[in-house]
């Protein structure tokens, strides 16, 4: 125990020690302040900026940070691979490595994108997302009760999408803007990969496709790939008669073979079920006649005199303008509930495969049907310099609807029409020649225009004299069809807007942050835009659709320019990288500019294997003997059907 005095020492001692230390600091700290500020201003200046120079190099440098961004990442690889897992997908990247020779295309090097691309997560996240299988379903909404009605106004069903019957466009939707552009198309005339590679990816696509098909769907009319189930729809079997002349084209005989056997022993149209005349005639009379020209096998045939026979009824009707259903079962046929009306593009494409099945069975009442239609709609008032309005009326035999024209949704095929069966029956019908010349006037005259800044070509809309720069991807069908035309003696005019127009299609394409076209966009026509195209938020999805490259296809054979392969090899790329379903399949998707999240669809389309597959393979092809243009015109399902002979030419006269 320490004395008081000691105490007091030692007290006294810490006391001045602390002082002592205090005072030390103070010193030290005026010390180097006076030195700091005896200094000149360039000197402080260039002390100041190499420690700052040190402080960053030392933060870029520092190990713990770097793997702790590194751990972000790799967390981030790690959540995804679990995601799969938990779904039931595998990621890509696996797939490709237990796939050795899985041959698909390398990204793309030849052309720059203006934004970043990365592969989709094709899981379902419907606790961050909704319901990915539809884009009511990805807002929360849900699905209506009946596939006919939403939100109480009637929908119709065009080419596998479900648009409202008085507006394909929900104007209200608000655009998000395109804050990037594509990069001008650098004109390179290589073309890296070889055509068995080329050849060999579409064939791996369609394998791939098949295979989803085959295990999940076996037999109905779509697959569901997230899924792993299938929607119906006539329950006939669509997407594998829509695939049949694929697969002999592609030289898939394994898979033709057990396709057709499915034919021959489980197809039969004695069911009692609505179907609709147009999608019918084109995806199944079509493909099945198709079918019976490229192998000769009467079971094809056969099959086509049944579906045909069963399709007539739909003509009875007072102005011999068919009804848009047919119960094939019961031999009936109706409008839709909703209304009398029928599309016109319903009734004006199915000339092509109803005259073919007269021609083959020798019965002329099928292609009479048809052309008793053709000569009504040539004679109808209405039409705008050749332009004819979306509707028609099964009762009246009149337009309906009037002062509205489109190439689009329920026009469309009309005017692809008038060309093909001039060009099927031997260019003898000079009133259809006449029809579709007219028309291409009234395109120039009324729809055509540029877009700004870039000067794309497109094709609008007219609504009661008011131009509209909507333009859907159906109407990318026109740079093909203006081809074609120029191929069989029209104007080399038509050729060189088929060029102009195949940009502006392609600029749908690239410009998007996926680089996959979305279902309707608004090009920009005023002077000072930012960007060439917008597109609302409803239009964002993409079906897997055929009309871009099946014009590519045509431009390619008749030009021989590679760049057209080369879009259609990006194009390939793109669907393989946002659509491509590990498990087997491809699916639409509802966002093409989220490449983040695309938000699948959960459903292939019977035309993805029909056309979209079918244009790609033969575009990427340089055998043109490979289903020579001279020798055969393709239905609107690209189904191909016989020019007939000049000695034939047509057998009834529109």
């Amino acid at each position: 125990m320490l004395s008081p005095s000691r105490k007091e020492s030692v007290s006294l001692n810490l006391i001045e020690q602390g002082r002592g230390y205090a005072n030390g600091k103070q010193w030290r700290r005026q010390s180097c302040w006076r030195k700091w500020k005896q200094l000149s201003r360039l000197q402080r200046s260039l002390i100041l900026f190499i420690v700052v120079l040190l402080l960053i190099c030392g933060v870029a440098t520092y190990p713990s940070l770097t793997e702790r961004w590194k751990g972000f990442s790799d967390r981030a690889l790690r959540e995804e691979v679990e995601l799969k897992k938990d779904s039931g997908l595998k990621p890509f990247a696996q797939e490709l490595q237990e796939q050795p020779g899985l041959i698909l295309p390398e990204p793309p090097s030849e052309r720059k994108v203006p934004y970043k691309r990365g592969p989709p997560l094709l899981q379902n996240r419907q606790q961050k997302k909704g319901n990915s299988s539809s884009a009511l379903l990805a807002e929360g909404k849900p699905e209506p009760k009946n596939a006919q009605e939403e939100n109480g106004k009637p929908v119709v069903s065009w080419r596998g999408a479900m648009i409202e019957a008085d507006q394909a466009t929900d104007s209200a939707a608000k655009e998000r803007e395109n804050k990037g552009k594509a990069d001008a198309e650098v004109e390179d005339t290589s073309f890296l990969e070889p055509e068995s590679v080329r050849l060999e990816a579409v064939k791996e696509a369609f394998r791939h496709a098949w295979k989803g098909y085959k295990e999940f769907a076996w037999g109905h009319d779509e697959l569901k790939p997230l899924s792993k189930s299938y929607g119906e729809w006539f329950g006939l079997g669509l997407t594998l008669i829509d695939s049949l002349d694929t697969m002999w084209i592609l030289d898939l005989k394994e898979e033709f073979e057990e396709a057709k056997k499915w034919v021959a022993t489980e197809l039969s149209f004695n069911k009692n079920v609505d179907v609709n005349l147009f999608e019918s005639t084109i995806r199944i009379l079509g493909g099945l006649l198709s079918t019976y020209h490229l192998t000769g096998d009467s079971l094809f045939l056969d099959k086509a005199i049944d579906i045909g026979t069963r399709l007539m009824p739909a003509f009875n009707t007072p102005s011999k303008i068919p009804y848009s259903d047919v119960n094939i079962g019961a031999g009936t046929a109706h409008p839709p509930r909703w209304t009398s009306d029928s599309t016109v593009a319903e009734v004006t494409s199915i000339q092509l495969e109803f005259r073919e099945l007269s021609r083959l069975t020798k019965e002329p009442r099928y292609q009479m049907a048809v052309n008793e239609v053709m000569k009504r709609v040539h004679k109808l008032e209405g039409k705008q310099d050749g332009l004819v309005p979306m509707f028609i009326n099964t009762n009246s035999g009149q337009f309906t609807h009037l002062g509205v024209f489109t190439l689009g949704a329920r026009a469309d095929s009309y005017y692809e029409y008038l060309l093909k069966q001039w060009i099927q029956g031997g260019k003898k019908e000079t009133e259809l020649l006449e029809d579709y010349l007219q028309a291409l006037e009234g395109v120039k005259k009324h729809l055509l225009n540029r877009s700004s800044p870039s000067g794309f070509m497109f094709v609008g809309e007219l609504s009661h004299g008011h131009f509209s720069s909507k333009m859907d991807h159906l109407v990318c069908f026109l740079p093909g069809t203006l081809a074609l035309g120029h191929h069989h003696g029209l104007p080399a005019e038509h050729l060189e807007l088929a060029k102009q127009l195949m940009e502006g299609c392609y600029q749908m394409y690239v410009q998007m942050e996926t680089g996959l076209s979305p279902e309707i966009v608004h090009f920009n026509t005023h002077s000072g835009s930012a960007q060439d195209i917008d597109v609302k938020i409803a239009d964002r999805h993409n079906l897997l659709r055929p009309e871009t490259v099946e014009s590519l296809f045509y431009l390619y054979r008749f030009t021989k320019d590679k760049k057209y392969q080369r879009w259609g090899w990006e194009i390939l790329q793109n669907f393989n990288k946002y659509t491509r379903v590990p498990t087997g399949g491809y699916t639409s998707i509802n966002n093409v500019r989220d490449p983040e999240y695309p938000s699948p669809r959960d459903k292939m389309e019977s035309f993805f294997l029909g056309e979209t597959l079918k244009y790609l393979y033969l575009l990427f092809s340089d055998n043109f003997d490979l289903i020579s243009l001279d020798k055969y015109v393709f239905n609107t399902e690209a189904h191909l059907l016989p020019i007939w002979p000049q000695t034939e030419g047509a057998t009834v006269s529109v």
